[in-house]
């Protein structure tokens, strides 16, 4: 046998080989349960979607999946368990555009890279964020606020959720495309920089539409837009910062699952596929779009982690331009 078909064997074998423990990976999987980390609280919005799909998908696989909440370090705790964990496909993680698009450039050292230590499975979801302001100064429209603002330099302040949060950053970006001035004001939660908002100590915010639908319904705050390009499907009546002259504004929160690199590309399509049906479902759409997520889901895993990649260096650029310091 020559060198060239002595190669040419080997290669074919170890094919062979490797096509047959996938084969056998997915034949066998799962059979125990499934951990999934979520990197914030209980009864959060992410917490709250991975255990409505996470229900749907263990009925269908047969095996329990048990939820672990580790919150810390803007939900980066949780995700750099699951780089840690072995590529079986029973760690898993549901994270968000945070942990692995905001967080690797404003963190020096997180225990992972965003871009090569996951296996992305799907996206599921979809957070509009909305402008919110209070009623002290009467702005009750996007065009009144952005005259007075035009008008009073640093004179509106506005409330994050803290120095280069997702909320921060699409404040930022706000203001650089509308060349408007205001003084941010960041806190460590929506709970506490919503109630100042309320309160009248701080103007305005950015934030989930699911955190600040009930002060908007309930007459507390005024709705001046959302930041995606179509209008959000909870409250079709605020319109988007585009229509209101924003240029290019389509931003906000994706939600999704990652494995650990190395895990069997046929359990990350079982999974993708699995998650896929979930969220389809009438039932369990229902159930996250009533909670403010849109139901957004991705084609291949491919497509998630082209995702991954873009907004990853959408937020870099954001994050630099908005002068946020690395910790």
């Amino acid at each position: 046998m020559t060198l060239l078909n002595s190669i040419k064997r080997s290669v074919a074998l170890a094919g062979a080989l490797l096509l047959g423990l996938s084969g056998a990976a997915l034949a066998d999987y799962p059979d125990k349960p499934i951990t999934v980390y979520v990197g914030f609280p209980p009864g959060t919005s992410t917490d709250s979607v991975a255990r409505v799909i996470m229900e749907k998908v263990s009925k269908e696989l047969g095996q329990p999946i048990i939820i672990k909440n580790k919150p810390g370090v803007g939900g980066s705790l949780a995700v750099t368990e699951v780089a840690r964990a072995r590529p079986d496909g029973y760690t898993l993680a549901l994270t968000a555009s945070g942990p692995l698009g905001i967080n690797p450039h404003i963190y020096k050292e997180l225990g992972y890279d965003s871009l090569t230590d996951f296996a992305p499975i799907g996206q599921t979801s979809w957070l509009p964020y909305v402008l919110v302001i209070n009623k002290t100064k009467g702005l009750d429209t996007f065009p009144k606020m952005v005259a007075f603002a035009r008008a009073n330099p640093d004179k509106l302040t506005f409330a994050s959720i803290g120095m280069g949060t997702t909320s921060h950053l699409l404040m930022a970006m706000m203001l650089q495309k509308t060349g408007l001035q205001m003084v941010h004001v960041p806190y460590t939660g929506s709970s506490q920089s919503q109630a100042d908002v309320i309160g009248g100590n701080v103007d305005m915010t950015l934030d989930t539409l699911v955190t600040v639908l009930p002060h908007v319904k309930s007459g507390r705050l005024w709705a001046l837009a959302v930041s995606t390009h179509e209008r959000a499907r909870l409250d079709p009546s605020i319109p988007t910062l585009e229509e209101q002259g924003v240029p290019d504004y389509n931003m906000g929160a994706w939600l999704g699952f990652v494995a650990p690199k190395g895990t069997p590309d046929a359990i990350v399509k079982r999974l993708h596929d699995e998650i896929n049906k979930a969220v389809r479902d009438p039932e369990i759409s229902a159930k996250l779009e009533a909670m403010g997520t849109e139901v957004v889901t991705s084609p291949t895993s491919a497509d998630f982690s082209k995702l991954i990649q873009t907004t990853y260096a959408t937020w870099g650029k954001l994050i630099e331009q908005a002068g946020v310091e690395r910790k």
